[in-house]
């Protein structure tokens, strides 16, 4: 399979369940929901797209793990919540870099 198709539909996946997983949090109003399941998916997709393309000669599963962690470090910062956001950056890296393994 192509690294790019396999990217977009790793992302695609990823985004998706992440905004599922948000959807029963309460926020202050709907502007604020839709601007923060907007940029939750962006970046689980970019995630999810990122690690099948990037090739630092290591496992995949650890290239996982580095982007989940590195790219979920911003928002998880700006918000607070440190653990739910890292956390699901990470697990979803470590099985997108299982998947990928697989696959490849």
């Amino acid at each position: 399979m192509d690294k790019i198709i396999l990217g977009i539909i790793c992302g695609l996946v990823f985004g998706i369940i992440d905004v599922l997983v948000m959807i029963p949090l309460k926020y202050e109003n709907t502007r604020k929901r839709n601007e923060a399941m907007y940029s939750a998916f962006v970046e689980r997709f970019m995630i999810g797209f990122l690690i099948p393309n990037v090739n630092l000669g290591i496992h995949h599963a650890l290239v996982g793990l580095l982007l989940g962690a590195g790219l979920s470090l911003p928002s998880a910062i700006i918000t607070r919540a440190y653990a739910p956001i890292i956390g699901i950056g990470i697990v979803g890296g470590v099985i997108i870099g299982f998947i990928v393994k697989t696959i490849l």
